[in-house]
């Protein structure tokens, strides 16, 4: 039998009991210090990327010239995507629909671009309301937002679940890696509200 001691720096010892179990102690505080930190992120899909940007999707795409709206990679700091929240707001909403307008003929494109391997599809084209609920894997539901009319379509995606990832998407620093959405018809006309927030962490190496 080979005895073994594990030490901190603080000359404390880790413990064993009588059952094998490990004692350990949960701290009423996060870690002081830590050389890697990861902070909140939010950010809606806009038409350049960035918070600055347009992130009003209703507008005028075509199959062949798409208006994409994406997140990118910044420098030095690696992005996770976890969540998405979809709001498509459209008075008289059917699921067979996309908000109001008949179902759409091209699709709203759902991609994932890396600056390795190229684009990879997540949904090849998002054609009516009860698409987004596929992707999210929650009950569909239509919410009447005024008691007058106004329905919207409001979507939770968690892409953890979805890919089995923990943290989601990443999106690799000082990289072309996007997150977007294409939009390949003219959603510019008849339509109230749609937009995309993203939800994750961002990881960095503190200084």
């Amino acid at each position: 039998m080979i005895t073994t001691r594990i030490k901190g720096d603080n000359s404390k010892s880790l413990g064993i009991g009588p059952e094998g179990e490990i004692n350990v102690t949960v701290h009423s505080h996060p870690i002081i210090s830590e050389a890697v930190a990861s902070f909140p992120f939010r950010q809606y899909f806009t038409d350049n990327g960035k918070a600055t940007g347009s992130n009003d999707m209703l507008v005028n795409g075509t199959l062949t010239d798409p208006i994409e709206f994406y997140i990118q990679a910044i420098p030095d700091t690696q992005t996770w995507i976890k969540s998405l929240h979809i709001k498509l707001a459209d008075a008289g909403a059917n699921f067979n629909e996309f908000g109001n307008l008949s179902s759409l003929t091209n699709g709203l494109e759902f991609v994932w671009t890396t600056q390795t391997d190229g684009d990879k599809i997540i949904h090849d084209g998002i054609k009516d309301n009860l698409e987004f609920f596929r992707l999210s894997q929650q009950t569909p539901t239509i919410i009447d937002l005024s008691g007058g009319g106004a329905d919207a379509v409001v979507v939770s995606i968690d892409l953890a679940a979805v890919f089995g990832t923990p943290y989601g998407v990443p999106l690799y620093p000082n990289t072309l890696d996007r997150l977007a959405f294409r939009v390949r018809d003219n959603l510019s006309a008849g339509m109230t509200e749609f937009n995309i927030i993203a939800y994750g962490v961002q990881v960095t190496e503190r200084i």
